[in-house]
């Protein structure tokens, strides 16, 4: 609680109420009344480069889609990474049973996101905008797959990791050419998603925010809503497809399905095994089902 009076003091807010965002995984989030009855957000990011991230594609996308607005940052000190103070959407995060309409709009809003060109395969960092080295997807991909394989291998049964690696290899090499470079969230999640009734009210949380291929942005819709609930899928692949092409998921899926599960494997290795246990769960019942183990 020390960060956010420190936060609020910098940005000189008069603030009446504070409570917690539990449902923020990485950074601290607070939602603040403040004296004059107005809502907003302050998040405290993890590291600098998650706050310089979310609000230069914030700005990005002002005007193009329904996200929070940047009313004030503060760019931290020896103790404090910084804080971004966030406009509030009038909405509440994506959950339960879906009507037809909202998956629909949901295809449409990731459609739109997706049609926002970057500058190449890259991130924003604290001078500007750093492209990959090479500016090649794929590689990326194989790259960061390559360095999780030691820290998930120290995790998982040695029969699970070993198929898991060789599905990878076989899935990787069917991969369709990646389109892009586009602007993708990277955790494309119903907790991201602000909804009101059948319509999506904003899109939050974009901290892993970069320029890339669109495919990857498919991995946690499939697993949060299209494998909840199957009847979304096909809504939510006609409004996409009214906005852009669909690509062809049976080749994609396979793939990130086991990419992002080693991801979050190692993020639960890095931020602490007991207190993410549940997640890491998760993520190995996810690789199981992949290579049927």
């Amino acid at each position: 609680m020390n960060a956010i009076r420190t936060v609020i003091e910098k940005l000189k807010l008069n603030v009446s109420h504070i409570e917690d965002v539990p449902e923020s995984f990485s950074s601290d989030v607070y939602k603040l009344t403040l004296a004059s009855g107005d809502t907003v957000f302050v998040k405290i990011p993890f590291n600098k480069d998650k706050l310089f991230r979310e609000s230069r594609m914030l700005e990005t996308l002002k005007g193009l889609l329904p996200v929070p607005e940047v009313l004030d940052i503060w760019y931290g000190d020896e103790r404090t990474t910084g804080a971004l103070l966030l406009s509030a959407i009038q909405g509440m995060p994506c959950a339960g049973v879906m009507d037809e309409q909202l998956p629909y709009h949901i295809g449409v809003v990731l459609a739109m996101l997706h049609e926002v060109k970057a500058p190449g395969y890259g991130y924003h960092v604290t001078d500007g905008y750093k492209l990959l080295d090479p500016n090649d997807w794929r590689r990326y991909i194989k790259s960061n797959f390559e360095k999780w394989k030691e820290p998930c291998k120290d995790m998982l049964d040695s029969k699970l990791y070993d198929r898991c690696i060789l599905h990878f290899d076989e899935v990787f090499s069917a991969l369709p050419d990646p389109d892009g470079p586009c602007i993708v969230h990277m955790d494309f999640r119903p907790g991201n998603i602000l909804v009101n009734g059948s319509e999506v009210a904003g899109i939050i949380d974009f901290e892993s925010a970069r320029g890339g291929s669109s495919e990857i942005d498919f991995t946690k819709v499939n697993r949060y809503i299209w494998e909840v609930n199957p009847r979304t899928k096909k809504p939510f692949i006609e409004g996409y497809q009214s906005i852009r092409p669909m690509l062809p998921l049976e080749s994609i899926l396979p793939l990130y399905d086991i990419y992002d599960a080693f991801s979050a494997i190692v993020w639960c290795k890095n931020r602490g095994i007991e207190k993410n246990r549940t997640f890491l769960q998760e993520n190995i019942l996810t690789l199981r089902n992949s290579v049927g183990y």
